[in-house]
């Protein structure tokens, strides 16, 4: 039995507007650590191997100083020829290979810890994406907020990679070595070093600080140079319709325009940044070795002292040589995490009630609009006063001009929305009340505007059941009369059907959503200008379809089309987000209203033209 469970089309995530009160860099660390806690034992097992590879890169030097004294006066001895190489060579051969040894060590354990934790943190993401409203999605800029997802799940890896393998290190490297001067010689050593260290550490800090804004400028104008390419690809066949590649081409270049100008005054920035750095570590070089130098000429010193102390300068200072590097991705990483963070603390606009129950139904349930207000804007409210019941089993078509408030009503029963005023029922509980998740397994719906992931037919189909056995797809796929077709294509239920099913037709695309709500087969029904993109034959013999698979169940029909909902049991004509009118078919033509207007208006035009 095939299946077709696993999704391939990738959902793009957004960071909505309001972006909230900035978070400091130690919060954001606060809210990573949970996730990296959760591989406790492999943290801790990754500290102690790193401490170990710095021990042993701290006795690096320590042992050449020792194989350079051992060395100077006894050249052509024997036991320069035979203890050194034995002993010292093999102890300094050791230690450099146990801190390659440590450093992997430390890698390979962590490594679990990385990536558990961006996969935890992106999935996370990706399910409270999912979980928020409408609106919100309807606000995101798709092209802008994936790049912004994109550098949020990167920035973990770079974030654990720079202080964990970096920053925490050095730290470490710098404690010992000034250690072992202080001890070992005098303490201007130590102080020369640490005086070195705080101006070098200061002056990056400071001029990273300043160079910060034009990285994050520079992030800024790539996520809208994103932004507009996506848009206008997405948009691609508006492009073409009015001729307009040439001014696309030209928003486009104007927003990498402005990207260039943003990177070649970062990279300005960077090259003062490494200027000053290379300064301030040439000077306490200098200082060091002069004054090693100083301690060998006055007898104080050995020549393996001064290889010893020239040895640690440079352990020390090759990591320091990147710090502005280190420094700026770790903030940069710090922004682009937060950005996640902050997107995960936007709350929902619709979520359920703490005590949400699940709806348990065992057969067709009742619907009803209790006194329903309802705006998308406070400014300009879209139902007024809206009541009626969908008995269970029964079948309610809605009628009316476009901007009448039909749809709305749709999206108000899957609650994409919550109402303003009065309350949705479904067996008299209010779906504020019930799980969103149990709400929407009883619901199906074919909507007016048909968008299909990029994926096979099969894969469309049988997203209405994913568990659904290949059969079962082929049976809806006839139900809903798009088998033929299929079966037409070379490659049949693998047929591609392209971006937001753009390979399709509207007629195409519209039955393919009619075969995958067949499947889903939920107790309430939605048609939504279910068979608007048909023709009158295939219209017909859907519409005798849809008929059939409402028996014994709910269903809200809303409409163009009268001819289309003569049999409903109760049929609302709509006007200005009100019901003006409401009956059965032959009730609404012998009032001569509304309804009866529209009627004769489509018989006129052959039933082809939708109510104006």
């Amino acid at each position: 039995m095939r299946r077709f469970a696993q999704a391939s089309s990738q959902t793009p995530v957004t960071s909505g507007p309001n972006p909230g009160p900035a978070r400091s860099d130690r919060d954001t660390l606060a809210r990573l650590w949970p996730y990296l806690w959760a591989y406790k034992w492999r943290v801790v097992a990754a500290l102690a191997f790193m401490v170990g590879a710095k021990l042993a890169n701290v006795g690096v030097p320590v042992l050449l100083k020792d194989l350079v004294d051992t060395l100077a006066p006894k050249a052509g001895s024997a036991e320069a020829l035979l203890a050194v190489p034995v002993g010292l060579l093999l102890a300094y051969g050791l230690l450099r290979l146990s801190t390659s040894v440590f450093a992997e060590l430390r890698e390979l354990v962590f490594a679990k810890a990385t990536e558990g934790a961006a996969r935890s943190i992106s999935l996370q993401v990706f399910g409270h994406l999912h979980a928020m409203s409408l609106r919100f999605h309807l606000e995101r800029q798709t092209g802008g907020m994936t790049r912004d997802i994109e550098r949020g799940t990167r920035a973990v890896h770079s974030l654990i990679s720079y202080s964990l393998y970096s920053i925490i290190p050095t730290l470490i490297e710098v404690t010992l070595v000034l250690s072992l001067l202080a001890i070992k010689f005098d303490m201007a050593f130590a102080w020369i070093t640490l005086a070195a260290l705080v101006f070098y550490v200061a002056f990056t800090v400071t001029l990273t600080q300043w160079r910060t804004r034009f990285r994050r400028e520079m992030n800024e104008l790539d996520s809208k140079a994103h932004t507009r390419a996506i848009d206008s690809l997405l948009n691609y066949e508006t492009v073409k319709y009015f001729n307009n590649e040439a001014f696309e081409a030209r928003r486009y270049d104007e927003a990498l325009e402005r990207l260039r100008r943003a990177g070649v005054k970062s990279q300005q920035t960077l090259s003062l940044l490494n200027a000053g750095q290379q300064t301030i570590i040439a000077i306490g070089l200098i200082a060091m070795l002069w004054r090693a130098t100083q301690g060998v000429v006055e007898g104080r010193m050995t020549v393996g002292d001064l290889v010893m102390v020239n040895a640690f300068m440079i352990q020390l200072y090759i990591p320091l040589n990147f710090l502005g590097v280190i420094y700026r991705e770790i903030k940069q990483s710090l922004t682009d995490l937060d950005k996640m963070f902050t997107l995960l603390e936007r709350e929902r606009e619709v979520a359920d009630a703490p005590d949400a129950r699940p709806l348990l139904l065992k057969g067709p349930p009742s619907v009803r609009f209790d006194h329903v207000d309802f705006a998308y804007d406070p400014e300009r409210a879209i139902l007024h006063d809206v009541s009626f019941e969908i008995p269970a089993g029964k079948t309610v078509a809605v009628v009316g001009p476009s901007g009448s408030g039909k749809s709305t009503l749709a999206r108000l029963l899957y609650r994409f929305y919550d109402v303003q005023g009065g309350r949705i029922t479904i067996n008299g509980h209010d779906v504020t009340s019930i799980t969103q998740d149990s709400l929407r397994r009883a619901i199906g719906i074919v909507p007016q505007d048909t968008v299909l992931f990029n994926d096979t037919v099969a894969y469309n189909i049988a997203y209405g059941r994913p568990e659904s056995s290949q059969d079962e797809v082929i049976q809806a796929a006839q139900a809903a009369h798009i088998h033929g077709f299929i079966a037409s294509t070379p490659k049949g239920y693998d047929t591609i059907v392209g971006e937001r099913g753009l390979k399709l037709s509207g007629g195409e695309k519209q039955r393919v959503a009619i075969a995958r709500t067949l499947l889903k087969d939920p107790p309430i029904l939605v048609f939504d200008e279910a068979t608007s993109a048909l023709d009158s034959a295939n219209e017909r013999a859907i519409q005798a379809e849809l008929a059939a698979v409402g028996e014994g169940k709910t269903v809200l029909v809303i409409a163009h089309r009268l001819s289309t909902i003569v049999n409903a049991h109760e049929i609302l004509v709509m006007e200005a987000g009100r019901v003006i009118e409401r009956g059965t078919h032959p009730v609404l033509l012998a009032a001569n209203g509304r309804y009866a207007q529209m009627w004769r208006l489509q018989q006129a035009s052959g039933d082809s033209a939708g109510a104006v």
